[in-house]
Parts: structure tokens; sequence; C-alpha cells
């Protein structure tokens, strides 16, 4: 058995190619339970081209792997050859995704491919720079939003400062890079003749119950996905886990505050008890918006998508509306309660209902500006300053101010040209 491991040295020799060579002890206990110890000399790379650090690295892979820790030693990369892609593939990827999400594991990856590595895929990676990288920045937000710039921006640094951490960089490149200026980003919502359209248009009870829990509690299209019956306590909706693409993932959720209960509102209740009636399965594990799964899960219920939801049975009513398609999603649903949410509670109360972790996300992302709102609140509080004050009837005059009329100023005019012409 294997305790402990200690790294000694690192050396180079050999007379016609040199070598990197490595000796760790391991430390163990025999049968009768005395603690042992054992050297190891092992042969580690070729010194030309390799420098010491990457000796160093490679070895602390080759413990792991005797540790039983790694199931394979990842083959050393030539100065040249650690390029982008390899190193967001085989070190920045794998050490990361353990954080994310489902949904946000492939959008990222998807974006990381498709404009990161596109981009600086083959580039050795100790030859990437700040300049390139700002201007390929700025490239991006002259054509892309800001989430998509942001996004790569966020990536691009974090993956230069964990180069740089492991050794593969001297130093940051991403360091000073700067997030340039985007597009404005549309933020649209839904009005109220909007909603009121989509939830009259509505004539399945499955249906309408999953609507109605979308705009008037403003779940994340994975967790209204993600529901159980056993969610459901007659005044609230507890996550218990998250649905994407067909696969649910139970006590998966995007932050601690997402595990928050999700307020029902008293109107709505009776939808949802409508539907627990009428509902094949109301076991507390059951699924509450299901669909019946395909090929290897044919017959089960398993978690709906989102997008064929909307698509297939909410967007054909919204266009016998009127209504755009791209008002038709649950995170317009989601922006349109908290916009709306000003004129019935405090900001704070609204990042209650969204379950966010930052006030800053509520009121900067979600919470949209609605004019009719601030002339309300501006004109009530010049009401509140001004009292009972009124404009004079009669009209004020110009008293106590220096003001040269229009004859005057043309006087002036004149005078300085008749000079200039005299002085010529």
């Amino acid at each position: 058995m294997q305790d402990l491991i200690e790294l000694r040295v690192r050396y180079p020799s050999g007379k016609k190619v040199k070598m990197w060579y490595g000796k760790y002890l391991i430390y163990g206990q025999d049968q009768e339970g005395k603690e042992v110890r054992k050297h190891r000399n092992v042969s580690i790379c070729p010194k030309a081209g390799n420098p010491k650090w990457k000796a160093e690295q490679l070895l602390r892979e080759m413990i792991l792997k005797e540790c039983g820790i790694l199931t394979e030693i990842p083959s050393l990369q030539q100065d040249e050859t650690v390029t982008f892609r390899w190193f967001v593939k085989e070190r920045y990827i794998p050490m990361r995704q353990g954080k994310w999400s489902p949904a946000y594991k492939q959008t990222n990856t998807d974006q990381i491919e498709r404009y990161l590595i596109s981009k600086f895929g083959d580039f050795p990676l100790r030859k990437l720079n700040s300049f390139q990288i700002q201007i390929w920045l700025n490239g991006l937000a002259e054509e892309y939003s800001e989430s998509v710039v942001r996004s790569c921006y966020s990536n691009i640094r974090a993956i230069t400062a964990m180069a740089r951490k492991q050794k593969f960089l001297k130093e940051d490149p991403g360091e000073d890079v700067t997030m340039p200026q985007t597009k404005p980003v549309e933020k649209p919502v839904m009005t109220q003749d909007q909603i009121l359209g989509l939830v009259n248009g509505i004539e399945d009870m499955h249906d309408l119950c999953l609507l109605q829990v979308g705009i008037f509690c403003g779940p994340r299209a994975s967790e209204v996905m993600g529901l159980q019956w056993k969610s459901w306590t007659g005044e609230a909706l507890q996550p218990y886990g998250t649905a994407y693409e067909g696969q649910f993932y139970s006590g998966r959720l995007k932050t601690k505050q997402s595990k928050a209960p999700i307020p029902v509102p008293e109107q709505v209740r009776p939808v949802i008890e409508a539907w627990r009636r009428l509902s094949k399965d109301s076991s507390p594990e059951a699924l509450m918006f299901p669909t019946f799964g395909r090929g290897e899960r044919k017959g089960q219920a398993v978690p709906r998508w989102g997008k064929n939801f909307l698509k297939w049975r909410v967007r054909p009513v919204a266009q016998k509306l009127g209504i755009p398609d791209r008002l038709v999603t649950f995170q317009v649903m989601r922006r349109t309660l908290g916009t709306d949410m000003q004129q019935h509670g405090t900001l704070k109360d609204t990042q209650g209902m969204l379950r966010h972790a930052s006030i800053k996300t509520t009121g900067d992302v979600y919470v949209q500006t609605i004019e009719q709102s601030v002339l309300a609140a501006v004109n009530s509080r010049t009401s509140a300053v001004l009292g009972d004050w009124r404009m004079p009837e009669e009209d004020l005059s110009l008293k106590g101010r220096n003001l040269k009329g229009p004859n005057v100023i043309r006087r002036s005019s004149a005078k300085s040209i008749g000079k200039v012409a005299v002085s010529a």
C-alpha cells in the first residue's frame, strides 16, 4: 500500500543523448505493518527541447500513474507542439468542467470550440500575447453580442491564467486584456396583452400549467423541466434537480440560491392542482411535466426538452396572435417577471423571486427600465418636494440680469468689422 510519495531531485544525464532523470521515494507498509520505503530512479524524457519544468510535470504524472490516480501517462508535448488546442482540451476543460452544469458545459465548450479554438487552436501556446488576444476580442465586439464577447473574454483569461499557474507560460498574456465595448443587447419583455393572449389561447391543461409556472414563477428552463411532484408544497415549488435535453440531474442546480423555494401566486395554485388531478403519475418522485422516451427509454416518462415544448405547443398559438417567436422563451418570461416586479415590490423582492446570488444580476440583467414607471416616480418625487407650489399667474419678468439685446450684439459686431476694414 502506497501512503506517501516524496519527490526528491531531477537531473540531466547521459553521454550521447542527454536525458532528464527523476528520483522519488515511495513510502508504504509491509505485511507486519512496519513502514518501509522504496527508491525509484526513472528516465523521464530527452533534455533537448524540454525545459526542466516540463520534466517535473511529466514526473509528477508518472508518480500519479504509479499511485493509480492516473490510468495512463500523457505524452510529453514539445515546445512548439504545446498548442492552444492541446492545452484547452487536455488541461483547461478537464479541470474546469467538474463545476459546470450539463447545460453550461455544452454551451461553454461549444463556444470555446467555435470562437477560441477556431482562432488560436494550432497556435503555439507560448507565443500567444496580449496584443493578439485584444485585437481578436475587439473584432468580436464589432460583430457579436455582449454575452458572446464576455464569454470569450472570461474563458481566454481563465485559460491563460491556468497555463501560467501550471508553468506552461512564463507570463499571463490575458492579464492585461480588457473587455471591449459591444453592440447594445436587445432584452425584450412581453406585454400584458401578449401574456393574456397566450394564457387564453392554450387549450391543454398540461401546457397551461407549464406556461403559467414559467410566466408567473420565473424558473429557469432546466428547473421547470426538472420539477417533480414532491416539489409542489401547495404554496411553493422546491427544486430538487434540473433537466437538460431529456436527462434529469438530481441535486444539480445552478447556484446555492437556486435551491430556494419558488413562490407560486395564489391564482396559479389551482392550475397546478388541476394538472395534478389529470396527471397519470403524481407520485412524489414523478416528473410534473414529463414526456415519453424513445429508443432505449421507450415507454418511460422522461423530462421534456424546453425548446421542443415551446416550439410545438406554445409558438403555434403565439403566431396566431402575432407574437414574435423571440418573445416565447423561458428567458423572456423570467425577464418579464423581473421587470414587472418593479411596480409591485422592491428590488430585493425581485432578487428573492428570481433566486439570484447577486442583486447586481437582478438589477442590471433582468430588470428592464419601464419609462412610464420612471415618469410616475419622478412626478411623485417632484410633488413631494414642491408640495402645493404652483406657477405664478403673472408673467415673470427678467429682473436683475444684464442681458444685451440683439441690436447691441449687431452694433458690437459692426464696430469690430469696421475696425478690421480700416486697419486693412
